[in-house]
């Protein structure tokens, strides 16, 4: 359909995870892609998961904020890392489904460091609370306090995770929208739309009848990515890359072995 944009052009960007030189290389690229093909009314949908595990969670949140005071055509969703940090802020003996936030294997430690909170550990948790509180600017737990939970534009649906199949979306859960993988991933029908989500960790972006997945790892592999939408057109953005290139739909050949390896990631 013509109008499965609304008469826009989209970037979604998936996890971003403390890597401020990926984001502002990727915001360049989009600036630089919208000078060369201009566009009336562009949108640039980051998918969360703005912090943790990479160096500089503080300058991609001041990032993010100044991009949002500029007034351009830029939307943020909440990723389940971003709601970690109000979390730990109530209960600093807080756990998510399997580890405390300062496990190595979450990367709190490391978006605790960029405010200037070293050597964070769970073992004085109420210590370390009050120092990351002290140190937490106001202005970046507003700013995820204001992430969308999803964002809808024509044929597309925006989400963290993914969305409950059959679920309408006013009556989608939080924890479903920054969390879901069971159920989502593994449905095949049609949802009315297309999803596009982050979350979940892909070799490459991954066109799918029902869905596209963005987030190629950038904390692991170096690979922040970008998806243009546009009319029917679904495209991958690069940094330093030429145009915007077409992702045909189907899965990714051996995406079932890497999907094994990444177990472990997928927090």
């Amino acid at each position: 359909m013509a109008g499965r944009t609304e008469g826009h052009r989209i970037y979604a960007i998936g996890d971003i995870h403390g890597y401020l030189d990926k984001l502002d290389a990727m915001v360049a690229r989009i600036r630089a892609d919208l000078a060369a093909r201009p566009h009336p009314a562009p949108v640039v949908i980051f998918l969360g998961d703005y912090c943790d595990r990479g160096p500089d969670t503080r300058g991609v949140y001041d990032r993010l904020i100044a991009l949002k005071a500029s007034g351009g055509p830029f939307r943020f969703l909440l990723g389940n890392h971003d709601s970690y940090l109000p979390a730990y802020l109530r209960d600093p003996e807080w756990y998510d489904r399997t580890y405390h936030w300062l496990n190595p294997a979450m990367g709190g430690g490391e978006t605790l460091a960029s405010y200037g909170v070293n050597g964070a550990t769970d073992r004085d948790p109420e210590a370390t609370r009050d120092a990351f509180a002290a140190a937490l600017p106001p202005a970046h737990l507003a700013f995820i306090d204001g992430c969308a939970l999803w964002i809808r534009i024509g044929g597309y649906v925006f989400a963290h995770a993914g969305i409950r199949p059959g679920v309408p979306m006013e009556r989608q859960t939080r924890d479903d929208l920054i969390w879901i993988r069971q159920g989502f991933l593994d449905y095949r029908g049609d949802f009315g739309f297309k999803v596009v989500h982050g979350h979940t960790i892909v070799p490459q972006v991954e066109h799918h009848p029902n869905r596209i997945a963005v987030d190629t790892g950038a904390f692991r592999t170096g690979v922040l990515s970008c998806v243009v939408l546009e009319d029917e057109d679904v495209s991958l953005l690069e940094p330093g890359g030429p145009r915007p290139w077409p992702v045909g739909s189907g899965l990714p050949s051996g995406l079932t072995a890497f999907r094994k390896g990444l177990k472990s990631l997928w927090r």
